[in-house]
């Protein structure tokens, strides 16, 4: 029987096919993140993150995290204030997938395209990493009950 024999031509090219897509998952370039871990008590990313909350987010949510005041009620032009970050605010309701995404892509991203919002979408000013440190930094600030729900409501998140 000859190498090339009509057999052949198929498996060997089957194989070359496997080889080739094994190459381009193991070398190609990923997508955006889905697994996004925050590190509210690694010193160095709280560090950076609080230097990046101060430079990017405090404008609009306070230095100390409070937010805009009567963040709740709809401001003339129909837009909500800039809520706070700290544990009166409702930010860690949010699984960190959600925060990261409402911070790279704006609140559209997650409530919407006809949403209305202040919050610019940060993708063209911080990378993945800066985003992640922001809000390690912000979680680092809440009270351990707060930030004991918070990983509840992460663990439920990546069960779905």
């Amino acid at each position: 029987m000859a190498f090339h024999s009509r057999t052949s031509v198929p498996l060997i090219t089957a194989a070359l096919l496997l080889g080739t897509l094994l190459v381009y998952e193991l070398y190609a370039p990923k997508g955006e993140r889905t697994d996004i871990a925050l590190y509210p008590d690694d010193l160095q990313m709280i560090e950076d993150g609080e230097r990046l909350y101060a430079e990017h987010c405090a404008s609009c949510h306070g230095p100390n995290l409070a937010g805009e005041n009567n963040w709740r009620e709809r401001k003339s032009n129909g837009r909500l204030p800039a809520p706070p970050h700290d544990e009166s605010g409702h930010t860690w309701h949010h699984d960190s997938r959600a925060l990261f995404n409402m911070t790279k892509h704006g609140p559209q991203f997650i409530a919407g395209d006809d949403y209305q919002s202040d919050m610019p979408a940060f993708k063209d000013v911080l990378t993945d990493r800066e985003i992640v440190q922001i809000l390690s930094f912000i979680k680092s600030t809440w009270p351990a009950n707060v930030r004991e729900t918070h990983d509840e409501i992460e663990r439920r998140a990546t069960v779905k």
